[in-house]
């Protein structure tokens, strides 16, 4: 199941690793107050990628935890993808420069989608992580603040055919709720977006769940929440890191 990945999240509030239910700043769980902690023990279990999310930088609209990003890129072999207030060159630039193999991009993409087709133009598609925040199949922006008119068909299609192809979607109603992933909407994006690499966000809570999400077509899945309660262990992943 190796062509499966598994990518474990670090959302980071005040440098903290923290969760939050269905985006809500005032539902915040600190798990760790050391993320490289979190990322080394990532690591020693066979993991390769991470999620690392800056709701700091998302809330503020400029990136805020670089600290953290530059640690996590020099004192572990992790790839990470690293979003949360990137909005310009010189953000993109920047958390390329902190060790970041990918950045991720959410609301520049709908609001200011010629100008991020610039930056991919300059910096190479395969530099990019594009996440879809959707609430009954229409995309929200801004640290789900703002909801759009976007289909999320439209917005992936558009996106793939300019040479984007790694792609996250997360259903806001099932984030952090560990109530299960929203396999159905990802069956139905792949089938609507052809040649798109899917990777699943939110709602998994158990292993069972990362199997039926390989089975729909899914290229991964990032979990959080479900690690950090407890419900998978970091042993319970390796058939799927081998």
């Amino acid at each position: 199941m190796g062509s499966f990945q598994i990518i474990p999240a670090i959302d980071l509030i005040d440098g903290k690793c923290v969760r939050l239910s269905q985006g809500d700043y005032a539902q915040k769980k600190v798990y760790n107050e050391h993320p490289l902690e979190v990322a080394l023990q990532f690591q020693e279990a066979g993991i390769r990628r991470l999620h690392l999310v800056d709701l700091d930088g998302a809330k503020a609209g400029s990136v805020q935890n670089w600290k953290v990003l530059e640690t996590l890129a020099t004192q572990t072999n992790l790839e990470i993808d690293f979003g949360g207030g990137v909005k310009s060159k010189e953000d993109v630039q920047g958390v390329l420069n902190a060790g970041a193999a990918l950045v991720t991009i959410g609301s520049l993409a709908v609001k200011r989608r010629e100008y991020f087709l610039n930056l991919v133009v300059e910096f190479g598609a395969e530099k990019f992580f594009i996440g879809a925040d959707v609430n009954q199949e229409k995309l929200a922006v801004h640290g789900w603040l703002e909801q759009t008119d976007v289909l999320v068909y439209d917005f992936l299609n558009a996106l793939h055919s300019v040479g984007l192809t790694q792609f996250f979607c997360t259903d806001i109603a099932k984030d952090g709720m560990m109530q299960g992933p929203s396999t159905a909407l990802y069956r139905q994006i792949l089938a609507q977006c052809p040649g798109v690499q899917l990777t699943a966000s939110g709602g998994v809570s158990q292993l069972a769940d990362l199997h039926e999400l390989a089975a729909a077509g899914c290229s991964g899945a990032i979990v959080g929440k479900a690690i950090y309660e407890g419900s998978i262990r970091l042993s319970d992943l390796q058939p799927f890191l081998s």
